[in-house]
């Protein structure tokens, strides 16, 4: 199979400048707020952007460590395999996160609910829209019984280089 290489759009500032104590999901950092700033050459791409409240940021988790397919995540004692968690060391360091979009000024965007850490870069952006992106019945694994410590959990640091 070819390579597959992928170019920044932008990046993302947030006051968030290590992984550790960043939180683990946007829920868990509701009220923090950041500045994606979109390279000139994809300004024109954020047209029509101004009216979704929420979109979703997919980016690359630049300071993650090679991973192994096994981990313990962040809210869990036991040891998991990669794909059924959500920690940044991946095989292919992708990250992806909901956040409310609040404003847009030229190429800069506005955003609340954020677990990224300052100097992410940004992959690509695509509006949020529950029709396509909410489910019903969902089953949440081995993670039903540890929902209710997400908004006190922070990054410990176990997945940076």
């Amino acid at each position: 199979m070819e390579k597959i290489e992928y170019k920044p759009i932008g990046i993302i500032h947030t006051a968030f400048k290590k992984p550790k104590g960043t939180p683990i999901q946007p829920t868990a950092g509701k009220k923090a707020e950041a500045v994606v700033e979109i390279f000139p050459e994809y300004a024109d791409g954020l047209k029509d952007l101004e009216g979704f409240s929420h979109i979703i940021l997919i980016y690359h988790f630049h300071l993650s460590k090679e991973s192994p397919l096994v981990a313990k995540p962040f809210m869990d004692d036991i040891l998991h395999g990669i794909f059924a968690i959500r920690g940044p060391a991946r095989p292919n360091p992708i990250g992806l996160s909901v956040t409310r979009l609040i404003k847009i000024e030229g190429n800069k965007l506005y955003i609340q609910g954020i677990d990224i850490v300052d100097g992410t870069p940004l992959l690509d952006i695509k509006p949020y829209v529950p029709e396509f992106d909410s489910k019903e019945k969902v089953r949440t694994g081995w993670l039903k019984k540890n929902l209710n410590k997400l908004p006190d959990s922070k990054d410990d640091g176990r997945f940076s280089k």
